[in-house]
């Protein structure tokens, strides 16, 4: 190479790579973020799909996208998730959304509802139904983009310290119990409250509450209810799968390089299927030992089953009557949820039964 071109084409090089090396940190900032969530650290399965993701948005991007979390607690209470996302108190949050019905009772829809859709069930509308879209249309006007980022699973009945053998038995009853189903056991003469996580047992010790539901045998044990209650039922007709959401501020999220923004889904995408894993993994033992405990395990009867479906029908009968919101999205999931089961009917319910059939013979 001639002396002049060998000098022209070193130029080139060195100020393609003057142009290249800002434009490649301009797309991989260093950024530090906080997230709070609607969880005490203890309750390791939730609090643990914050860690994961977290610790994963950091691997993809070299360190150079920090997720700090938080506990209930530490920066907001529990209950307020959404208030400090919206208004930049932090980036993000992961909580269960229905914790919000007071400004909307929309937000129901989106974690868990009355005899709403199971976790499989909730997955596939969100991800290959409207229901990721209808998320997005409705947390815009809260300044909130919404992520998918673990589900419990079909949760249980709660703890009580009587029995429930009739629906008259529900009358004047204080109950913890989260989201929406509030309103349809009210039907039912039920007193309902909304008591974040850590400080149920209390209000349960003391005789404030005379039931509480949470989630399922692993994070019951934990929390102790066994202790002060030992009528445990099931199922939990309110919460057939409770899907928890990432929230992130949405003016931040559409400031985040593309590359990002698909860390972010993926690492929640992960986190996700991890959640449901480990609760499925970690149940069986925890019930086996609660039953061990003295836990007295017992079904809500066919008559109290049907009792709160017809509530609950009444109750999205009439909210769909005046929130336009709460229609469009339970017109999709109750669509979605008859044809789901069609298919259910077919495979996974016959399947299961026979499984569980043999497994009770065996």
């Amino acid at each position: 190479m001639k002396r002049r071109q060998f000098i022209k084409a070193a130029g080139l090089g060195v100020a393609a790579s003057a142009i290249a090396a800002p434009a490649i940190a301009q797309s991989s900032p260093a950024l530090k973020w906080r997230l709070t969530m609607s969880w005490p650290k203890s309750l390791d399965i939730l609090s643990g799909a914050c860690e994961t993701f977290s610790k994963y948005v950091s691997e993809a991007t070299d360190g150079k996208f920090q997720i700090q979390v938080f506990a209930a607690g530490e920066i907001v209470p529990g209950l307020q998730v959404l208030d400090a996302v919206q208004n930049g108190t932090v980036e993000m949050g992961h909580t269960a959304v229905y914790y919000y019905i007071g400004k909307d009772p929309t937000w129901a829809l989106f974690c868990a509802t009355p005899f709403g859709l199971n976790c499989r069930q909730q997955n596939s509308w969100f991800y290959d139904g409207d229901g990721q879209k209808l998320a997005d249309d409705f947390t815009k006007k809260y300044n909130a983009y919404s992520l998918l980022m673990g589900n419990t699973g079909a949760q249980m009945g709660g703890w009580f310290r009587k029995e429930i053998n009739t629906v008259d038995d529900l009358k004047g009853l204080k109950m913890r119990i989260g989201g929406w189903a509030g309103a349809t056991l009210k039907k039912l003469g039920v007193v309902s409250q909304q008591i974040a996580g850590g400080d149920i047992y209390p209000a349960l010790e003391k005789g404030t509450i005379d039931a509480t539901e949470w989630v399922g045998p692993y994070d019951d044990e934990k929390l102790g209810f066994y202790k002060v209650a030992k009528y445990y039922y099931y199922p939990g007709w309110w919460e057939g799968g409770t899907t928890n959401h990432l929230l992130i501020n949405l003016a931040k999220w559409n400031e985040l390089p593309k590359s990002y923004q698909a860390i972010v889904k993926a690492a929640a995408g992960f986190a996700n299927v991890e959640e449901t894993a480990r609760y499925d993994a970690r149940n069986p033992q925890a019930l086996k030992r609660l039953l061990a405990a003295g836990t007295l395990l017992r079904p809500f009867s066919q008559a109290v089953m049907e009792a709160c479906l017809k509530a609950s029908n009444e109750v999205n009968a009439e909210t769909s009557a005046i929130n336009a919101d709460y229609k469009k999205v339970w017109d999709s999931i109750a669509a979605f949820r008859n044809d789901e089961y069609l298919w259910w009917q077919v495979a996974e319910y016959s399947y299961d039964s026979f499984q569980i059939r043999t497994r009770t013979r065996g």
